[in-house]
C-alpha cells in the first residue's frame, strides 16, 4: 500500500480541520488550494502570518509561522546566533532564519502517519505554540536586528520577567 493510498482514505482533510478551527476562532483567513490555509493572527507585539500545508507524501500537517521583521543583511549573522539560542530551549517547533530574505519563521510539523486524523485541538495547539514562540522571541529579534545587541543580550532582555506595576 502507497502513502497515497493512505492519505486517500482520511475522513476529514486535515486542511478542512484547520479552517473550521480558524473560523470557529473567527480569524481571518484564505484557502486558495486544497492542501494550504493562511491564516492572520494579531499578537501583542506583531501580526502573524500562519500557513498551514498539508504534505500528503509524508503525511504531516505543516505549520509556518512569520512576522513582518526584516533583518538587514549586517545583522543576519547574529540573528542566525539568536535563531540557536532559541532552538535550543523549545521543546515543540523552530525558528529558521532566511538569510536571502531577512526573515525570521517559526516551523512545526504534525506527524499523521498511517492514516491517523487530526483533530481540532491538535490544530489549535499547534497555532497557539506557534503564536506564543514568536511572541516570546519576537522582542530579541528586534533587539538583534535594530538595536545592534548580541544574540545572548538580545535573549536574554527577552526573558527577563518583571513582577508587580510600577
Amino acid at each position: 500500500m502507497s502513502l497515497q493510498e493512505v492519505s486517500a482514505g482520511r475522513a476529514e482533510h486535515p486542511v478542512d480541520i484547520v479552517e473550521r478551527v480558524a473560523s470557529q476562532q473567527d480569524w481571518a483567513f484564505e484557502r486558495a488550494e486544497d492542501d494550504e490555509i493562511s491564516i492572520s493572527a494579531a499578537g501583542r507585539w506583531a501580526s502573524y502570518d500562519v500557513s498551514f500545508t498539508w504534505l500528503p507524501d509524508l503525511e504531516a500537517l505543516h505549520i509556518a509561522c512569520a512576522f513582518d521583521l526584516k533583518l538587514p543583511e549586517p545583522r543576519r549573522a547574529e540573528a542566525a546566533r539568536l535563531v540557536a539560542l532559541i532552538n535550543e530551549q523549545l521543546w515543540v517547533g523552530h525558528f529558521d532564519l532566511w538569510p536571502a530574505q531577512g526573515l525570521v519563521m517559526f516551523r512545526h510539523a504534525l506527524l499523521l502517519a498511517g492514516g491517523v486524523e487530526a483533530s481540532s485541538r491538535q490544530c489549535l495547539g499547534m497555532l497557539e505554540a506557534a503564536l506564543e514562540a514568536c511572541e516570546r522571541h519576537y522582542q530579541a529579534f528586534q533587539f538583534v536586528g535594530w538595536a545592534g545587541k548580541s544574540a545572548r543580550q538580545a535573549l536574554d532582555a527577552a526573558m527577563f520577567e518583571t513582577v508587580g506595576e510600577a
